[in-house]
């Protein structure tokens, strides 16, 4: 048979491969990209018989190599069984009742007004650090609560506009108000002797006690010369609002 003068045929190729052959080749590049991707052992509808053969017990078909099998199961027969058999466990399938979540009860509360405060301005001379001492009354807390306090940026506020120089100290107990106390943006000395908090529970009373970082330029200078002290003029401490002492 003349191949090269064939219809749709290139001069020095071979003949135009028929539909069968096509089929054909297209299983064997299945068959290849199976055996390199699929794992025989995890499929539950792969047995080998006493013949030596393979079976397919979903669609009962025989097979004489394990890539004969892989073929059938890239096929549309396979595929048809493998949905029709996913369809009927789902129908069979009791329904699962629904897993229920977890409630978790909110605590509601009637505010009964804000607890009453007092603020201590100190000062400690030997480490030039401005401090406040803070004192909430809670005399009507409930019982099981211990009060919280957290610190806040001017930005999470809506109550005023936001000013990069202060920041605010907020109080927190059932059934009380939330009271905030706004307070200069520095950094808060954060060691165990400069910031602690005390509930006393007989007198209803939480105790909160921060340290403003000392700026080295508001310290107090030690063992300055003679000869630095200009004559006919006095030191005069800078003004501060949280030192009570300071000059006004």
């Amino acid at each position: 048979m003349d191949f090269q003068h064939r219809v749709g045929s290139k001069i020095g190729s071979g003949g135009v491969a028929s539909s069968s052959e096509s089929n054909r080749d297209r299983r064997e590049r299945l068959r290849k990209l199976a055996l390199e991707t699929i794992d025989l052992n995890k499929d539950p509808y792969f047995m080998k018989n006493h013949l030596g053969t393979y079976e397919c017990k979903l669609c009962l078909t025989l097979h004489n190599n394990e890539g004969s099998y892989l073929a059938h199961t890239q096929g549309k027969k396979h595929q048809q069984n493998l949905a029709r058999r996913a369809a009927k466990d789902a129908k069979d399938a009791p329904a699962q009742p629904a897993l229920e979540k977890a409630r978790v009860d909110v605590k509601q509360f009637v505010k009964i007004g804000r607890p009453g405060y007092k603020v201590t301005k100190q000062y400690n001379q030997e480490a030039g650090q401005q401090s406040l001492l803070f004192q909430i009354d809670y005399p009507e807390i409930v019982d099981g609560i211990t009060p919280r306090h957290r610190f806040m940026s001017a930005y999470e506020q809506r109550i005023e506009p936001p000013d990069k120089q202060w920041q605010y100290l907020l109080f927190a107990a059932e059934p009380y108000e939330t009271i905030s106390f706004k307070i200069p943006s520095r950094e808060i000395d954060k060691s165990d002797d400069k910031l602690w908090t005390q509930w006393n529970k007989e007198s209803k009373q939480f105790f909160l006690q921060i340290h403003f970082k000392a700026d080295i330029k508001q310290q107090p200078s030690r063992n300055i010369p003679q000869s630095a002290i200009v004559p006919n003029q006095r030191n005069i401490p800078s003004q501060n609002p949280l030192n009570p002492y300071s000059a006004h």
